[in-house]
């Protein structure tokens, strides 16, 4: 009989952000604020001869996660891995870093490795940092809350609140994070955007990652037209950090988002990743 671990982790929407350059991927990541959501990825681990991931959102399947696999290699096991995500992947949901966490919390049971919270995330982060996929998402999503990091890496120190409301986002289309990340003169643009403090609530997380994203450059035009439509409503909203997207908060956000595509809903986080279930 094979053995099986099942595990979910939340994803992470990064509203503003500055890359911080360490000396080595642990000391390596960002500062800023985001909100941990109650979407993100479930991954389902057996016990195999070799290491496989497949990648499922809805109905559509593709094979290899390079970060999962890096860090299942690392961890010296051979697992069949299955991620399952409702939100589009590549969109600015922090979903790379929620497949780790899901993935390696999952594998930490089942092969009896006897990790800590913080062994996982640091492994997790590591694959991000390394692979150009993250650099806050796993220190974020290591438990809820509208989050702002005030350090790199997982053992900075963070501040939580959890507001009641909830957020609205709608997807335009993957965005490349590498390309960002690797972009000298984009991450430029980006410190000197970077606001001096942490978000109030959850409107006022809106106005300051939208604020960052204006002074950045990074907002594409299928973006700055929906933006436009929610400031016509009065509606707080901003760019999904990195995905070519946009979250909302508020009156009116859902319907002010409905014209551009399927919006999601989404409930602020009141936990990280955790086991779903260990069979048999």
């Amino acid at each position: 009989m094979v053995r099986t671990a099942v595990a979910f982790s939340p994803g992470h929407i990064s509203g503003y952000f500055r890359r911080v350059e360490g000396s080595d991927p642990s000391t390596t990541g960002s500062v800023g604020a985001g909100v941990v959501i109650d979407e993100g990825v479930r991954s389902t681990v057996e016990e195999a001869a070799e290491t496989s991931v497949r990648v499922v959102r809805q109905d559509h399947a593709s094979a290899g996660s390079p970060p999962v696999e890096y860090a299942l290699d690392r961890l010296g096991v051979t697992a069949r891995v299955t991620t399952e995500c409702r939100l589009p992947i590549g969109a600015g949901f922090g979903l790379s870093a929620a497949a780790l966490l899901a993935t390696l919390t999952a594998a930490n049971h089942l092969f009896d490795l006897n990790l800590s919270g913080d062994e996982v995330a640091a492994r997790a982060h590591e694959a991000e940092v390394l692979h150009r996929t993250g650099l806050g998402d796993v220190a974020a999503s290591r438990s809820g809350g509208v989050v702002c990091r005030t350090g790199p890496g997982i053992h900075a120190a963070i501040t939580r609140i959890y507001p009641e409301e909830p957020l609205y986002a709608v997807s335009l289309g993957p965005l490349p994070t590498a390309s960002v990340l690797s972009s000298e003169e984009a991450m430029a643009r980006i410190a000197a955007a970077f606001p001096d403090r942490c978000p109030r609530d959850l409107a006022d997380f809106c106005l300051l990652s939208r604020a960052f994203a204006e002074k950045s450059g990074l907002i594409a035009p299928e973006v700055r037209r929906v933006l436009k439509f929610c400031d016509a409503a009065g509606v707080p909203a901003s760019m999904t950090m990195l995905g070519n997207g946009v979250f909302a908060a508020g009156v009116g956000a859902e319907q002010v988002l409905s014209r551009s595509g399927e919006v999601y809903r989404l409930t602020v986080a009141r936990r990280g990743a955790y086991l779903i279930e260990m069979k048999p």
